[in-house]
Formats: C-alpha cells, structure tokens, sequence
C-alpha cells in the first residue's frame, strides 16, 4: 500500500495529508451547518473550527514527538512533517480542549454548551484521521490470521486504524440526535467522553506498533480510562441537576 497519493514534480503528496484536510473540511461543513440552524453568525463554525484544528494538530504532534524524542532530536525538521503522519490523538484532544475553553472566555460563552457543539463534529473528522492512518500504515494492528487481515509492516495484521475509524462514524451518527434532543449542556461531551475512549481501550490491545505504557498498560489505555471516568461524573452531576435551557 502506497502512503503517497500523488506527486506534485518530486515533491510527494501523502494520503495521510490528504485524509487529514478532508476530516477539517468535514468537521468545518458540520459546525458551519449547525450554527447556521442555530442561529449563530456564518463565521461561527469556521473560526472554531479553526482553532480546534490548529491546537488539535499543534497538540497532537507535541504528544507524538516527546514519545518519539530520541527520532526527532537527530532529524529536528521532520518534527514539521505532520503530513507524513505522527499524530498522538489524546494530545490533540487536550489542545483542543484548552483552546475551546480560552474561545468560550473570550466570546463569553457557556464552556460545556461549546464544548457540546464542537463534540458533535469531532468524530467524524477523527473517522478521516483513522482513513488517513490506514493509508498510510501507521498506528497498525497486532498479527492476525484472519478473512479480512490486510498485510501492513510485514506481516498480516488486524486492520485496526479501520476498526477505530469505524467507530468513530458510529460515534457521530449517534451523536447527532443526542445533541438534538439534549435538556442540558454538557450532555454530548458526556456520551463522547464515555463511549469513545471505552472503545479506544478496548481497541487498543488490538495495536501491533510500539505503545508506550505502565506495567503493561498503554498510557492510552490509562487515559482512556481517566476520560471515562470524568464522562461518568460529568454524566451523574448533570443527571442530578435540572434540566435547563440549553445554549
């Protein structure tokens, strides 16, 4: 499997690039749609949008490169090839994060009601990401013998960037009616905080390349774990609460 799409005179054109641009498109046309039925400016989505994508990618590619220090310290250019994959996503997610809570400040808006309305966007750019990884025979699943086992790195493997990215496409179809039918803010990010890194847990004994961890846990596992765990409380504090006007 080729990881380069095309050539643009030598200078090659990675499908993981190309996957990833298409998951900002994709997110950018959902938060784009929905402010527009809510009643928000035109502008709205793409400017969040923005920022999501450049802390998300910003923060993803800090994580991948402190886990890979040793690599980057003896080729320190390649730290800018994020086009050629490297991308730790609960790093991203993290920028992400901190950077929608500096935006809800600023545009003194509800963080939980912002962090719903980008949530709902967020899996479906990540099914693009995972396309990407695929593509590009990186984050490759552990040896398996299997109907459908795709030969990446040597050797068949379970086509694992395949069974996240698919994960997420469920994640988002169920997303969007929860969003829709939500009584109070906070709802969504507490589905997503709960059902998306369960499945990333349970997905990740199924990853052949290195994996950083503790004991034999990978710190993916561990922070999947962690994330579920503040989705559950997040879950049980609004479910004590009233239902209110949600924003």
């Amino acid at each position: 499997m080729d990881p380069v799409c095309f050539y643009i005179g030598a200078h090659p054109v990675f499908w993981y690039g190309i996957m990833v641009a298409a998951g900002f498109l994709a997110c950018l046309a959902h938060l784009t749609i929905l402010g527009i039925r809510e009643g928000r400016d035109p502008g709205f989505g793409s400017d969040i949008a923005f920022w999501m994508m450049l802390t998300g990618i910003i923060g993803a590619r800090i994580a991948y490169v402190m886990a890979n220090a040793s690599y980057y310290l003896n080729d320190p250019i390649a730290i800018i090839r994020v086009d050629q994959g490297g991308l730790i996503y609960y790093g991203g997610f993290i920028g992400a994060f901190i950077a929608g809570i500096v935006f809800a400040k600023v545009k003194k808006l509800s963080i939980l009601a912002l962090a719903d309305f980008v949530v709902s966007a967020l899996p479906l750019g990540h099914f693009f990401g995972r396309l990407g990884c695929f593509l590009n025979a990186c984050c490759y699943g552990a040896a398996a013998s299997l109907p459908w086992s795709v030969f990446q790195q040597g050797a068949e493997r379970h086509p694992v960037q395949l069974y996240e990215a698919f994960l997420n496409l469920a994640v988002y179809l169920l997303l969007i009616p929860a969003y829709r039918r939500r009584k109070r803010n906070g709802e969504v990010l507490a589905i997503y905080l709960i059902i998306y890194p369960l499945g990333r847990f349970m997905l990740e004994f199924l990853r052949g390349d290195e994996r950083l961890g503790w004991h034999g846990i990978a710190y993916a596992q561990i922070i999947s774990l962690g994330l579920v765990l503040v989705g559950l409380i997040l879950g049980l504090v609004l479910y004590a609460s009233r239902p209110k006007h949600v924003s």
